[in-house]
């Protein structure tokens, strides 16, 4: 291991998180190069909150600390645009209406199929009876995770829920995807530096060019230079780290720690020219982004 990392455990079992079309482009508004703090994880979540018996991983349960994810219907089409609709019920089974706002959202939705070919990062509406709503499209038959990312209003810390969704459809089975240190999304390049190691504190770093020149105006996206999230593949466990530099671009690091051996999915959101891209790696707990372990469950 390199240097010292730190990963946040944000929820579910993101382990995972983000396919090897690593680039999806969502246009957001714009914002400029500003000076952006560090950030710690998301959701209120302790920075030693990474795994181990004390702090696993979030987004395995469905239930936790009396809260409750309830996805109002776990099946959908393959390729159909849907509505996907769901509550945070307290222990009162009542849906919770009030939100404290981390990193620009009341609340953070990841979505991503058991085999992490593919990831998406929403952000849903809510509604005055605490029904959250989000459009989206799952892009192929198969399992998915439902990850949500929250914390109630009144409450000191986050926390991280997870469900399944069942896409009706052909289904594909695929091995976990494979990527080098570098990976290219919308003629940007993005390299990654550092390693996992389990149960230990280290650094991650990603670098982005394009056209063969390093970015340095990278733009702030939900309070940060970059937003990345982890996805352990196997069970999705899922981890969510930020920045530990101020700086926009062209070098982003993040702290992490690894809760585990295995194979990870790593999703690196990043804004530039106004527009929001993902790139994804695939990378094993013994640095060799280039052979990565199978996902128990294709898709």
């Amino acid at each position: 291991m390199n240097t010292p990392l730190r990963i946040t455990a944000f929820a579910a079992g993101l382990a995972a998180a983000f396919g090897l079309a690593l680039g999806v482009g969502h246009a957001t508004g714009s914002g400029g190069p500003s000076p952006v703090p560090a950030m710690a994880g998301h959701a209120g979540h302790t920075e030693e909150s990474g795994g181990g018996a004390e702090h696993p991983p979030g987004g395995l349960q469905i239930s936790e600390r009396g809260y409750t994810l309830s996805v109002e219907n776990p099946f959908v089409t393959a390729g159909s645009p849907t509505d996907l609709r769901f509550r945070i019920l307290g222990s009162d089974g009542k849906p919770v209406t009030a939100y404290q706002q981390e990193h620009e959202k009341d609340l953070h939705l990841i979505v991503a199929p058991r085999d992490l070919s593919t990831f998406q990062h929403l952000h849903p509406t809510l509604a005055a009876d605490g029904t959250w709503s989000a459009r989206t499209a799952v892009p192929a038959a198969g399992e998915y995770r439902v990850l949500a990312d929250f914390t109630p209003a009144g409450t000191a810390e986050g926390l991280t829920l997870g469900a399944d969704l069942h896409a009706a459809g052909d289904l594909r089975p695929a091995p976990l995807p494979e990527t080098g240190r570098t990976v290219t999304v919308d003629g940007y390049t993005v390299t990654l530096g550092g390693d996992l190691t389990p149960g230990r504190s280290g650094r991650l770093t990603l670098s982005v060019s394009k056209d063969g020149r390093p970015v340095t105006d990278l733009q702030p996206y939900l309070g940060a230079y970059g937003h990345l999230v982890a996805l352990r593949a196997g069970d999705l466990a899922y981890l969510h780290v930020h920045p530990d530099t101020g700086a926009p671009g062209p070098e982003i690091g993040f702290t992490t720690t690894a809760p585990s051996t295995g194979g990870y999915r790593l999703f690196l959101d990043f804004k530039h020219q106004d527009t929001v891209r993902t790139a994804a790696f695939t990378v094993t707990t013994d640095g060799a982004a280039e052979t990565p372990a199978p996902a128990d469950h294709q898709h």
